[in-house]
């Protein structure tokens, strides 16, 4: 686990870009992206390069349940604003939020990252610990799944919603085991909201309790954050 200590976000939104940029360079095809205000930096060095993402595929880790890729609170929507109506990319895949039946979404979407195999993922990381919407107690063996969002992740996501009565309860994630299969990972995290989070991730025991500590068994994994998040390593 290499880690790069970074002054701010946009400093580690740089550095995350260069990852990707280089990635590129030796092949990398498949990106599983994230969403929420941790990665928007790096979004916004992508759309400033002139890297061309129209051979590229991504494949996004989440999505609310009952948000359409029209709704300005969805992850769709946020991917295409933030990145893919300034870059297109070849190939975009976001868990469908509406659809009728969730579990058959979840295998659709299991089926997308097995015909993609994601050479660079980018990730988040909660006040929990948690991955994706992949909270506390969630199998390191699970694949896409849907998932019953926790009052603190609630409570973490109202800032983007007019009150917190409208965040949504439910959301599908990529599993924990399908983020494993990911070549190489690239974990961002910001501010000492995150601090303790990244203590369990980095020095704790490998756990279920704390999601993120499982990529202490990933051979790849880079982790990018500034001496705020870093203060308890």
């Amino acid at each position: 686990m290499e880690i790069i200590r970074v002054k701010d976000a946009n400093e580690g939104g740089k550095k995350a870009f260069e990852i990707i940029a280089n990635g590129m360079q030796n092949g990398a095809k498949v990106l599983g992206l994230a969403t929420g205000s941790t990665p928007v930096p790096m979004y916004k060095e992508m759309t400033d390069s002139d890297l061309d993402f129209s051979n590229m595929t991504s494949v996004n880790l989440d999505e609310y349940v009952g948000l359409g890729g029209d709704d300005a609170q969805s992850y769709r929507f946020f991917m295409n604003d933030h990145l893919f109506n300034h870059k297109p990319f070849k190939e975009t895949f976001v868990p469908n939020g509406k659809a009728s039946d969730l579990a058959a979404e979840c295998k659709r979407y299991d089926q997308v990252i097995a015909d993609h195999p994601i050479d660079i993922q980018i990730l988040g990381i909660g006040r929990n610990g948690h991955i994706g919407f992949n909270e506390p107690g969630t199998s390191f063996t699970s694949s896409t799944h849907l998932v019953q969002l926790t009052q603190s992740t609630i409570n973490a996501n109202k800032i983007y919603f007019d009150k917190v009565e409208d965040v949504p309860t439910q959301a599908l994630s990529m599993g924990i085991g399908s983020i494993m299969k990911s070549k190489k990972i690239i974990l961002m995290a910001f501010g000492d909201a995150k601090a303790d989070a990244i203590k369990g991730m980095i020095d704790g025991k490998v756990s279920e309790d704390l999601p993120a500590s499982v990529l202490q068994n990933h051979a790849d994994v880079t982790v990018i954050i500034d001496d705020a998040a870093g203060s308890k390593l």
